[in-house]
């Protein structure tokens, strides 16, 4: 991790703080369109989407069970959490706390000298706090816009019997009784967050893309995957064969909108819970010079009886964006073991 700070046009912060009920009371999915703002095109006419864009936000994934069915936080609900969030000192990797029903308690979980003195961590204020500290990113409670509950469709009979047969593998081992139990995240191999889709990570969330007439590059600033470099030439996914952890991208231009078809995952990553057979369906469309409405749908008849679809308000922000190396886990998963088995003897003398 480093100490950076990044910069989103002052627009951003208007828009956010201020933003009109009205506008708010319609889905994110049709946003208002600036009558007199003009789409920067590359020279062959298709849309420029590139530069730095981040993705940060607390909005959460899934809506917080104790809201219900309520779509969007009211005026009031929203300028209380954004207050809240966006503070001197607030922490802001507790994504956690949009799940805290009472404004109290959620306050004071985000504010980090009341933190459990078990989590031995350094201030992220300190470190991971942005110029335009990181709030919601809309009025919507939830990411995910379909189904209409803002939750993730569950999983069928196909899943949990996946989910059985890991267990029965596993046996009776526990999590640190061997390095192929440990995280993908913690051996560097996959974060759960990697695209595609596009998800915000907890932080280092910039996304830099660039484009050519014949290809579109994601760069992703936290990932293990590398760069997704992505043909818009119209040639055919790759073997059946072949399955890769980001999976096999394509894409097309569908008027001013970027279409991202990704498929051909392999069997380890299990995003949500999803199989080998998980596609993903992603659009980018540029609605302002400070914003990308990016939406994705994923389908898995494997895991879920259902499509389902979210949106990631993307905006804009500076560069440059630096390495993000994964080397924790490259180092330290024989000293994590070590740890663990001088707990276990421990443990066995105590009990003698």
């Amino acid at each position: 991790m480093h100490h950076r700070f990044r910069t989103v046009a002052i627009l951003l912060a208007i828009a956010v703080l201020a933003a009109p009920a009205a506008a708010q009371s319609q889905s994110e999915s049709a946003p208002d369109a600036d009558p007199v703002w003009e789409m920067p095109r590359l020279p062959g006419g298709q849309p420029d989407l590139q530069g730095y864009w981040t993705t940060q936000t607390f909005t959460p994934m899934e809506r917080p069970e104790y809201l219900g069915d309520q779509e969007f936080y009211t005026e009031e609900e929203f300028a209380l959490l954004q207050s809240q969030l966006t503070v001197d000192g607030a922490d802001p990797l507790a994504r956690f706390v949009i799940e805290i029903a009472d404004p109290e308690e959620r306050a004071r979980v985000l504010d980090q000298t009341h933190r459990d003195e078990t989590y031995v961590h350094y201030d992220n204020a300190i470190w991971l706090r942005t110029r335009v500290p990181k709030g919601l990113s809309t009025r919507r409670t939830s990411l995910i816009t379909d189904p209409p509950n803002g939750r993730i469709p569950p999983r069928n009979e196909q899943a949990q019997a996946r989910a059985d047969a890991r267990r029965a593998a596993r046996g009776d081992r526990g999590p640190f009784d061997g390095y192929e139990l440990r995280p993908l995240g913690e051996r560097c191999l996959h974060y759960r967050y990697n695209a595609p889709p596009l998800q915000p990570p907890s932080y280092n969330d910039i996304h830099h893309i660039l484009q050519t007439p014949s290809h579109v590059v994601i760069f992703t600033e936290q990932t293990t995957n590398g760069p997704r470099i992505i043909p818009l030439d119209g040639r055919p996914p790759m073997s059946e064969q072949i399955r890769q952890w980001p999976g096999d991208s394509r894409a097309r231009w569908e008027g001013d909108t970027l279409i991202i078809e990704s498929s051909h995952f392999n069997d380890k990553a299990a995003w949500q819970g999803s199989s080998r057979h998980l596609t993903v369906e992603e659009r980018f469309t540029r609605v302002s010079d400070d914003r990308i409405h990016y939406t994705f749908t994923v389908e898995d008849p494997a895991t879920w009886d259902q499509p389902w679809s979210a949106e990631v308000p993307m905006m804009a922000t500076e560069g440059p964006m630096y390495e993000y190396a994964c080397h924790e886990g490259n180092h330290d998963i024989r000293h994590i073991q070590e740890v663990y088995r001088n707990l276990e003897r421990q443990e066995a003398e105590a009990a003698r």
